[in-house]
């Protein structure tokens, strides 16, 4: 009997290890088909005189965007502060502190002004997108759409997608911006540099290469933060603890997609 027990429950787990994997890889499927019609409306929409609204995009653009860029200056600046003050102190070790700003640049650029922008507008506006779809299909608005012959992926999923798509790059290189400059004034306040000599340090250290790789990895990062949150909203049950608990796992499911995207992109770029 007790053989019986432990293989019922190591049958248990793996069962449960089976019905988490093939959830996940169909929630990755879902979001790619709704990539995939985003584009279409957008490219293709107008053609069967079904175009995306115009209007919700601007909205969208607005509140992802417009709304959100203070708290990203902030926090962009705060950040890029903290890594001149820490490279400082470390490369003041081997007497090398006057060279803080080519690591300064490099990793603000490439990483640390997408990351950051990505993270907040996950908190941010992810979660929003989330609960308003969540909140949607539990009063059945997403039905009523398709009965009166409306694309629910048309009318909800392109427009946030395409302000994210467009509106995140923006926000990380104003993020990398207002984080150098900031930076900047504090390296001139501890090292004497002066700003413009750490102006011309950073264009002649940055590269194109550089800050395609920043407005990429932005884009990537739009792009998962609008399907997860999509793919959370659309999935919810269970009234509005559903809602709540669809819009707190979209935040974490893009933070962490956005993480493990970076680590990825950095490997890769270093083969």
């Amino acid at each position: 009997m007790a053989g019986e027990g432990k293989t019922g429950a190591i049958a248990g787990f793996f069962e449960r290890v089976g019905r988490s994997t093939i959830h996940g890889i169909e929630e990755v499927g879902n979001g790619g088909v709704m990539v995939a019609e985003s584009l279409y409306w957008a490219f293709f929409g107008f053609t069967i005189k079904q175009p995306v609204r115009m209007n919700a995009v601007i909205q969208q653009m607005m509140e992802i965007g417009i709304s959100a860029i203070p708290i990203i200056a902030m926090l962009g600046g705060a950040i890029s502060v903290t890594l001149a003050i820490q490279g400082i102190y470390t490369l003041r070790i081997f007497g090398a502190e006057s060279h803080v700003t080519a690591g300064l640049a490099f990793v603000v650029v490439r990483e640390f002004a997408p990351m950051i922008t990505g993270i907040l507008v996950a908190g941010r506006s992810g979660s929003a997108l989330a609960a308003r779809i969540g909140t949607m299909k539990i009063n059945q608005e997403i039905d009523a759409l398709k009965v009166m012959g409306i694309s629910p992926v048309r009318f909800l999923v392109a427009p946030p997608l395409i302000a994210m798509i467009v509106m995140v790059p923006c926000l990380s290189v104003m993020s990398a911006v207002v984080g150098l400059f900031l930076a900047g004034i504090y390296i001139n306040y501890d090292l004497g540099i002066s700003l413009s000599a750490y102006t011309d340090q950073i264009i002649d250290i940055l590269k194109v290469e550089d800050i395609l790789q920043g407005l990429g990895k932005s884009a990537i990062y739009a792009v998962e933060i609008a399907v997860i949150g999509v793919v959370n909203g659309a999935g919810v049950s269970g009234g509005a603890e559903g809602v709540g608990k669809a819009t707190t796992r979209s935040v974490v499911q893009a933070i962490s997609a956005i993480i493990v995207t970076a680590m990825v992109i950095v490997i890769l770029s270093t083969l």
